[in-house]
């Protein structure tokens, strides 16, 4: 029996490392190509391996994807958790962590805006990525009433995430500019950004919502 547990733990474990493999793979091509271009194929051979094999870790490309945005926003919902724990962080240092994020992370906004354009294909894929957006927001909403904001923190929130992503969607391939120049103009963009959002909350403006 200790034989076979140990076993099963190994195979089980060799999954894990194939299936991130594979997710990893699939990422790197998001910062070589555009999303809509990448197929099966095309991670199966960056990965390594047979096309076959992937489908026997995700059904199709998106539920792929999907596994992919899920692990890669992780890494900054547990940054923006401990500030929000911590109260250290301003309305402007979290709008200037987003858009450093999203901006810096060129797969995590193709997979980002490509299922909000586009939506999930079942049921299943559109829960798990609800769950991700919806929790990613709630950190958002805590900020906001740490801030004194009481009521429609949750509007706020939706309302702050989306101007920031626009901000990144519409500057990121800035023509004429490096990328530092780039990213300069975008995280000055994202400062008015939350200006605005605070000095709003701060007169009592969003009560007019």
């Amino acid at each position: 029996m200790p034989y076979k547990t140990t076993f099963s733990r190994l195979k089980e474990d060799e999954r894990e490392i194939r299936k991130n493999l594979i997710i990893e793979s699939a990422m790197r091509l998001c910062t070589e190509k555009p999303f809509h271009d990448i197929g099966m194929r095309d991670i199966a051979k960056e990965a390594g391996v047979s096309a076959a094999a992937i489908y026997r870790y995700f059904p199709s490309r998106d539920d792929l994807f999907i596994e992919a945005f899920i692990q890669d926003i992780i890494v900054i919902q547990q940054r923006f958790e401990k500030w929000v724990e911590e109260s250290k962080s301003s309305i402007i240092e979290f709008a200037i962590a987003i858009v450093d994020f999203l901006s810096e992370n060129e797969a995590t906004f193709q997979m980002m805006v490509y299922f909000m354009i586009r939506g999930a294909p079942n049921d299943e894929l559109a829960l798990r990525f609800g769950t991700v957006y919806s929790y990613f927001i709630e950190i958002l909403e805590q900020m906001f009433e740490r801030e004194g904001f009481k009521g429609k923190a949750q509007s706020i929130s939706h309302a702050f995430f989306a101007s920031l992503a626009g901000v990144v969607m519409t500057f990121r391939n800035y023509p004429g500019k490096s990328k530092q120049e780039v990213r300069i103009h975008m995280l000055r963009q994202a400062k008015i950004v939350a200006a605005v959002f605070r000095n709003g909350i701060s007169k009592g403006l969003a009560d007019e919502i």
